[in-house]
């Protein structure tokens, strides 16, 4: 089915340009298959920033990256069979960022900015894509394995690459740079070209935009950190010194224990905001 996809969109891709078929003549499936991917993310960055608020609280919990919040869902009540729903829609949605960049359907162009744009599409499409992966390899198993950072995994092997240590110096100044970029979008508010919400009532509408921009610019706090981290490691070149969601949010909490919670409870919030997004982003692959 996956594989089906991306042969009709490559099929097409060449004649984009003057057929330009929607998503619904391409695969009717892939909008709900991205939808469900949305609805998985908010599932994930809840579950994450739940148990950081809870443990920031004084409460239980504690910090993990979206590979904890896996292993969370993976011990709970049929939560195997969640594992499974979780990947379908987190590669459903790897395929929708995917196809975005490489087709661009909104029409973008090819200007330095746009393939910047449309390449950072199907660089999160292939993150998904491996997060529904290890999605799925929990759901086989009875025992999860061992948890690993994979922001330290790739790095490592990025540093054994030819001009490894630049390929990190580059990651990191993206990801940071996305970071800095979704602070500004959270800053202006900038969520009307990508959802559908003019449905919504007045006071709904604000309260959804006001959740939002608080959860957009918590994961870019995150994003900014991960970038430090990356950057750091660029400098001494020393994969140890990477690290990803779970890293970022202990670096907080060793800041204080408000701004931890503050950033977890904007998880939280981000969570939300993919409910916002499986329900009214105007998605469109064609």
């Amino acid at each position: 089915m996956v594989f089906g996809v991306v042969r009709a969109a490559i099929r097409w891709y060449p004649h984009a340009s003057m057929t330009a078929p929607t998503v619904r003549q391409v695969a009717p499936w892939v909008e709900r298959l991205a939808r469900i991917g949305y609805a998985a993310k908010a599932l994930l960055y809840i579950t994450v920033g739940l148990l950081a608020a809870q443990a920031g609280l004084g409460r239980g919990g504690r910090a993990v990256d979206t590979q904890g919040a896996l292993r969370v869902v993976h011990h709970a009540t049929f939560g195997r069979l969640a594992l499974i729903v979780v990947a379908a829609g987190l590669i459903g949605y790897a395929i929708w960022r995917i196809v975005e960049g490489v087709v661009d359907p909104d029409g973008r162009g090819t200007d330095p900015k746009a393939l910047a744009l449309r390449m950072s599409f199907a660089a999160r499409g292939v993150l998904h894509g491996a997060l529904g992966i290890t999605a799925l390899r929990l759901a086989a198993r009875e025992r999860p394995g061992p948890h690993s950072d994979q922001t330290r995994h790739w790095t490592a092997l990025a540093f054994e690459l030819p001009a490894g240590e630049v390929l990190v110096w580059l990651a990191a100044l993206g990801i940071a740079g996305y970071g800095i970029y979704q602070l500004y979008r959270a800053y202006a508010s900038k969520l009307s070209r990508q959802l559908n919400l003019g449905d919504l009532g007045t006071g709904t509408l604000r309260w959804v935009v006001g959740v939002s921009r608080f959860g957009i610019a918590a994961r870019a706090v995150v994003f900014c950190l991960i970038g430090f981290f990356l950057a750091r490691a660029a400098a001494l070149h020393d994969a140890a010194q990477a690290g990803g969601l779970r890293k970022s949010m202990g670096l907080l909490a060793g800041i204080g224990r408000w701004p931890f919670v503050v950033v977890a409870l904007g998880l939280v919030a981000y969570g939300v905001y993919e409910l916002v997004n499986a329900r009214y982003r105007r998605i469109r692959v064609g």
